[in-house]
């Protein structure tokens, strides 16, 4: 991903807002429901909120230099106050995000690949993408309404797009599932969420 100077601090702005977006939905839910299925075939809501949290320590961590230590990339059991936890989380890695002004910087990132570092423009771009795709799982999770704006979805569809859809999706733990066929007047956020092999209609019920 190339971006100019005006682009990056706009990707790093879509990013935000994404992050902001699913803390504001986090924030709905309560303990009862953290056994309740979600997108992500397998996985309750715990499962899925302590890996969106250990994610954001993770990205926060290469932000800052120090994305090879897989200390920071570690799930950890949710605590009582899970919804703060995460908020905590989130403020963090909008944090290190901010802070990144060379597009040079590169983050490592060992649950992607040992093999290489990413450019941060990739890596956020990477971590963007998620927060628009967990705001609507968490959302579906809940039986909530989700708001994603034009802009927000505009932005993330070339990169879901962009992600590969080859065997690697039919992996254990693989981040998405094959691409389901597009629809034929779908949303970008639909386009989006087929592209990842995300059903739009999903309810729990279909878990």
């Amino acid at each position: 991903m190339s971006t100019s100077g005006s682009d990056f601090t706009t990707l790093k702005d879509r990013h935000a807002e994404a992050v902001r977006l699913s803390v504001s939905v986090v924030e709905l839910a309560a303990s009862a429901d953290l056994v309740r299925p979600t997108p992500c075939a397998g996985w309750t809501f715990a499962d899925l909120l302590a890996h969106m949290t250990a994610q954001h320590r993770g990205f926060a961590a290469a932000a800052r230099g120090d994305g090879g230590d897989l200390t920071h990339w570690h799930v950890t059991p949710l605590g009582r106050d899970f919804a703060a936890e995460y908020a905590e989380a989130s403020v963090d890695v909008i944090a290190a995000f901010a802070e990144v002004r060379d597009e040079e910087q590169e983050f490592a990132l060992p649950e992607f690949t040992r093999a290489q570092k990413f450019p941060a423009p990739l890596a956020i771009g990477f971590h963007f993408l998620d927060y628009v795709v967990h705001a609507w799982d968490v959302a579906r999770t809940l039986g909530r309404p989700l708001s994603v704006s034009d802009a927000l979805a505009d932005a993330a569809l070339p990169i879901a797009l962009a992600v590969p859809d080859d065997n690697a999706r039919l992996a254990p733990g693989a981040a998405f599932a094959p691409g389901l066929s597009p629809a034929p007047a779908g949303t970008a956020m639909d386009r989006l969420l087929r592209a990842l092999g995300r059903d739009p209609g999903w309810t729990a019920g279909q878990a």
